[in-house]
């Protein structure tokens, strides 16, 4: 059994995490941490998440939570990430990490510690869907040309924090790489006023909130006649929760190393 951690069990997707991890063959959920102020500190971690109780308590007590655990799921924030991925390397306790935000800083940082022996498997979006959407994109791009606008256009629910939202990152990331642009230069954040027409090395890209949505990401190519938009729709959390579940398989057999979800999924 893989002994696994979940952190921040008590979040709406740590719930769905610490379900997913007791509802998958081969893996033991250990530990359910949460931060110091969490207001379900000592619950049973299954029952919070609308299950029969599992004798797993939710705890801010890193040390105990990481005893024998073999690895920890991290969906929380990337402030939280690059506070704990350091000590659970120092365990040689493996990790999947979906926390979005993610600084250039953090990702180096995260590359350092898989060359020193870590374990990791980092990805904004860990759906099935999501990651065929970035090998498509990645493929569609140079196909298409610069005689095709780009425009990435997403939408998640009202309470989300970090905009635009690490897919779309990723996303405008994947899509600049195959164009030969910068996506720290040449990404249009939205627009308003008399910005001019569009020049043809842009990526535009666009933030929309509300509701309950779980996770919309479009992305269109444009040019004279016609558009060709390509777009994944998440209905349920359950999915990025089933894609770190078989992140921790990959890890149990897997070499040091920093993968993303292609490599897990074999895209």
């Amino acid at each position: 059994m893989i002994k696994t951690v979940v952190n921040g069990a008590a979040g709406r997707m740590g719930r769905m995490l610490v379900a997913e991890v007791l509802a998958t063959e081969g893996l033991q959920l250990t530990g359910a941490l949460e931060a110091p102020q969490c207001p379900f500190l000592g619950a049973d971690a299954a029952q919070l998440a609308g299950l029969d109780a599992c004798g797993v308590k939710i705890t801010a007590d890193f040390e105990e939570a990481l005893k024998d655990a073999d690895c920890v799921i991290d969906f929380t924030a990337a402030a939280v990430t690059r506070v704990i991925a350091p000590k659970i390397a120092e365990k040689g306790v493996a990790m999947v990490i979906g926390s979005t935000g993610l600084s250039e800083e953090d990702l180096a940082m995260l590359e350092g510690l898989a060359t020193k022996g870590a374990r990791i498997v980092q990805s904004p979006n860990m759906s099935v869907g999501v990651n065929l959407l970035f090998a498509l994109c990645e493929k569609v791009a140079p196909l298409l040309g610069e005689a095709y606008d780009i425009e990435v256009v997403e939408m998640h629910h009202n309470q989300k924090k970090d905009a635009p939202s690490g897919t779309a990152e990723k996303l405008g990331q994947i899509l600049a790489k195959a164009r030969g642009l910068s996506y720290e230069n040449d990404t249009r954040h939205g627009r308003k006023g008399l910005v001019g027409a569009r020049t043809k090395n842009e990526i535009g890209m666009h933030a929309l909130r509300g509701g309950d949505v779980v996770g919309d990401h479009t992305v269109i190519f444009a040019t004279n006649g016609e558009r060709v938009e390509l777009t994944h729709k998440a209905s349920s959390r359950q999915t990025f929760a089933k894609g770190a579940v078989r992140a921790v398989k990959f890890l149990a057999t897997a070499q040091p190393g920093k993968y993303d979800m292609r490599q897990v999924l074999g895209i």
